[in-house]
């Protein structure tokens, strides 16, 4: 049964007649531009063909009734700041209507059936996708869409904030948001301007492969990395090291201990390459998209170091089959590789990474084909 059938036919087991309408929005992915963020430089998300949908009706009442068909478990809250629900999957949506409310927009009670098919710890923005499509719907629903789509983007950070306990970035819920079918995405994370780029790699697919591996972290290691990359900064008199050149690092190289200079080089290197990529983009040059993924990934491994041997082995191997490109995506440690692999390699690429990682590391990798797609949008009929 299609995931939209599905919704319809539980919501009208659990609320009857009529029916809601239907919302949607994407998962994502980031193609290049990792680490990026905190150092204001730029990322290059897209959203992509994986989704949580929903569909939502007006109840006429003050509560919110929820049912999630993936969790199996239902959810009943009213909208003020004390009736915060216990479970933790149903505050995401508590949050976006508590951050509509409190933004002076208008949420009344309703009635809704969500489900996806975003794969849940992969490093795919499910969350991201579930609210905004909650914050889209929202804001059609009960406020002419009257809400920007940034400040969509917002409420939804705004909710991992304060009712979810993750003090996230922007990203996320910016490419779920304003994703565009066959385009990426360059987020400005200075000033949170943006740029559409043309994506679509014929000839190409782009592939997930989860090595379903998260290697628990001591000392907080991403906030270790952070402090470098500052360290580096304020001894260069610059805001961020958005503001310096490889040359102007390596010049004041003696200054800095071995670790931060390397953690800096990779942070410049990596806001060049992402420039790079855009304009192989423009002129259709996926294999200076590929090299550039490859050294995204030498670079997380050796200067960053937020790599780890299972990602390693996946991103050499994907060499070694003659895959396009390959790099780890997400903060590290785990987590997946993102691949543009040519449509002739794509089966055998697939049954080598499985059989050789399950031989190396005892489990078969989760493999995912993504297509980049729309954002938050209204499904019609």
């Amino acid at each position: 049964m299609e995931m939209k059938d599905k919704i319809a036919t539980v919501f009208a087991e659990k609320f009857g007649k009529p029916a809601g309408t239907f919302y949607a929005s994407a998962g994502r992915i980031n193609l290049i531009g990792e680490h990026t963020d905190y150092n204001e430089g730029y990322v290059f998300p897209g959203a992509i063909d994986k989704v949580i949908m929903a569909e939502i009706r007006p109840n006429g009442t003050d509560k919110v009734r929820v049912f999630s068909i993936d969790i199996d478990e239902y959810a009943e809250f009213g909208l003020e700041e004390k009736d915060a629900p216990s479970q933790s999957w149903a505050r995401y949506i508590f949050g976006i209507c508590r951050e509509i409310i409190k933004r002076g927009g208008t949420v009344k009670g309703f009635d809704t059936v969500f489900a996806g098919n975003v794969p849940l710890g992969a490093g795919l923005s499910s969350s991201a996708a579930l609210e905004s499509c909650f914050a889209f719907g929202l804001n059609d629903m009960f406020n002419d869409n009257k809400i920007d789509k940034f400040e969509l983007a917002k409420i939804g950070q705004s909710t991992e904030h304060n009712y979810c306990g993750v003090n996230c970035g922007i990203m996320d819920q910016f490419a779920s948001v304003f994703g565009k079918k066959d385009h990426l995405i360059r987020l400005d994370c200075r000033d949170l301007s943006y740029e559409y780029f043309p994506f679509a790699p014929k000839g190409h697919k782009l592939v997930l492969i989860d090595s379903r591996v998260k290697h628990e972290l001591k000392d907080s290691p991403y906030n270790k990395r952070r402090e470098s990359c500052e360290r580096v900064a304020k001894a260069l008199g610059v805001k961020s090291l958005r503001d310096v050149s490889l040359a102007e690092l390596n010049a004041a190289r003696i200054g800095f201990s071995d670790e931060d200079y390397r953690r800096a080089k990779y942070v410049i290197e990596e806001k060049d390459r992402v420039l790079t990529v855009c304009a192989a983009l423009e002129r259709g040059d996926y294999d200076e998209v590929g090299k550039m993924m490859y050294e995204t990934h030498e670079g997380l491994s050796k200067d960053y170091e937020v790599s780890c041997e299972e990602l390693d082995f996946l991103a050499n191997l994907a060499k070694e089959c003659g895959v396009t490109g390959s790099r780890i995506m997400g903060g590290g440690f785990g987590g997946c590789t993102i691949n543009l692999v040519p449509d002739s390699l794509h089966d055998g690429f697939i049954a080598t990474a499985k059989e050789k990682f399950n031989a190396k590391y005892g489990h078969e990798p989760m493999v995912y084909d993504v297509i980049i797609s729309d954002g938050a949008r209204r499904l019609e009929d």
